[in-house]
């Protein structure tokens, strides 16, 4: 364990909203760096297990030091807090803001770490909070971090993305420590769509692994996926440094490669023939690329960007597909060449 040295110096008074894997595993690290933490729950029965075990059942190897406070009481959780964390699956970020609405301050700093796309509006997870909670000063925390390996204090990087610089490095200053590096970033846009689109291809990573493919497959999948999610990202008004850095190519290594990843190993199992119903239930956590991928899609036709991959994700977890078809499919696909913007040599 690596956060036994603590400042005795209280930093800043923080409070984690939402009680899952991420958000339990940045409590701790948050505590390590010698901040007071809180973490808020909506589930009495979460509450309970957390405050007598003080350990997360799905982060059996890390323990919740006796410091940090686990409460169900929302208003309690969100009084005098320099920054509250919200850490709910992507799917419940919108209706978790409007709870949080009644005890908002003006001004508060919010940073939220889920990774989605709205299916509905297909608005990312930082516009629906400052919709839903008016007067925010809103940034996202995003990059290749299992909540396991950061639950253990194992070296990790991720990025603080932010409108205004002075958000984006007061995050930084936080959640920074020597095994757990913050880089900041103007484009906020550019990390969120990273962050949530990788979770649709790492979809089709699993698949291929679940039907025995090799190395060269998902090299060629994590090399397109990029591709893709760099040519929505940018004709969405993100920046292509973005998705060539940590939050783009390397969440969606780490996403794509990791037996840590839900998404990955949900694409397993589909690729092993199992339902998208079946997948979901065996691994028993959200799995966000499910949710993200038709919000991807409606993207890609709305801006006119080609996303073969995300076109195949959504045909086996929507259209009943076999994932073998799609692998096909895509291989059928028309010649063309690899990047279009380059210039050949006369003949």
């Amino acid at each position: 364990m690596l956060y036994q040295e603590r400042s005795e110096r209280i930093m800043a008074k923080i409070s984690v909203i939402g009680a899952g894997t991420w958000g339990t595993a940045l409590a701790i690290l948050l505590h390590g760096n010698g901040n007071q933490v809180t973490i808020w729950s909506a589930l009495p029965g979460e509450v309970e297990e957390l405050n007598s075990t003080r350990v997360h059942r799905n982060l059996p190897k890390a323990r919740i030091p006796s410091e940090i406070e686990i409460t169900g009481d929302l208003k309690s959780a969100m009084e005098e807090r320099d920054l509250l964390v919200l850490a709910v699956p992507s799917v419940f970020v919108r209706s978790t803001a409007r709870r949080m609405r009644e005890f908002l301050r003006p001004g508060q700093i919010v940073v939220n770490v889920a990774k989605g796309i709205e299916e509905d509006t297909l608005k990312t997870l930082t516009e629906i909070i400052e919709e839903e909670l008016p007067g925010v000063q809103v940034a996202a925390l995003s990059g290749p971090s299992h909540a396991e390996e950061v639950s253990l204090g194992l070296p990790t990087t991720c990025v603080a993305a932010a409108h205004k610089r002075h958000v984006a490095e007061y995050v930084q200053s936080l959640f920074m420590s020597r095994i757990f590096r913050v880089y900041t970033s103007p484009d906020l846009k550019g990390v969120e769509l990273g962050g949530s689109l990788k979770n649709v291809i790492a979809l089709a990573a699993g698949m291929a692994d679940g039907l025995g493919f090799g190395d060269n497959t998902k090299a060629a999948l994590i090399t397109r996926g990029i591709a893709e999610i760099g040519r929505l990202g940018i004709e969405m008004g993100g920046r292509a440094e973005t998705f060539a850095g940590l939050t783009g190519i390397g969440d969606l290594i780490v996403t794509c490669a990791s037996m840590h990843s839900r998404n990955r190993r949900a694409g397993i199992l589909m690729g092993q023939g199992h339902t998208m119903e079946e997948a979901m239930k065996e691994v028993n956590m959200v799995v966000e690329g499910v949710h993200s991928a038709k919000a991807a899609l409606a993207l890609s036709r709305q801006y006119g960007v080609s996303m073969p991959i995300v076109e195949q994700v959504n045909a086996v977890l929507f259209d009943g597909q076999p994932a073998r078809e799609s692998v096909t499919e895509l291989m059928l696909r028309d010649k063309r060449i690899e990047n279009a913007g380059m210039d050949w040599e006369e003949d």
